[in-house]
């Protein structure tokens, strides 16, 4: 019997941690590598954001990225004047403050919101150009 209730119990945990994930699925926030972000800028029509503060963003920045700084008083709005009903590519330093900024995103009705993992510094670890304003 005990081991019974315990069969039971994992059977319940697995079930529900199944679920959870299979809900962060459905949220359609992707975590994408810097390859996988190349490919997608090449194929779709994606609004990249760049959610470093704008002295980070003046050391370098993806080609055609926005900056809207996650610390900034006015960041909510911001990000609502994007068009919800495209794609848009998140991107930081290493991947903190983009996945909170994906999450707002997604809670703001847009429809497909990628994270780029590990941020800029992986982007330029992997030897992919950035633009800076010289």
């Amino acid at each position: 019997m005990k081991h019974l209730a315990t069969t039971l119990s994992l059977m319940l945990f697995f079930s529900i941690l199944l679920s959870c994930q299979e809900i962060k699925k459905e949220g359609n926030i992707e975590v994408i590598t810097a390859e996988e972000m190349q490919s997608i800028l090449d194929l779709e029509d994606i609004q990249l954001v760049d959610v470093r503060t704008p002295e980070e963003f003046k050391e370098g920045f993806i080609a055609n990225a926005q900056n809207i700084d996650y610390f900034s008083d006015t960041f909510d709005e911001d990000i609502e004047r994007l068009d919800k009903s495209k794609p848009v590519i998140v991107y930081c330093k290493s991947g903190g403050r983009s996945a909170k900024c994906a999450d707002k995103l997604l809670e703001a009705g847009f429809v497909k919101v990628y994270d780029l993992e590990g941020g800029i510094s992986k982007w330029k670890h992997k030897g992919l150009s950035i633009k800076t304003f010289e």
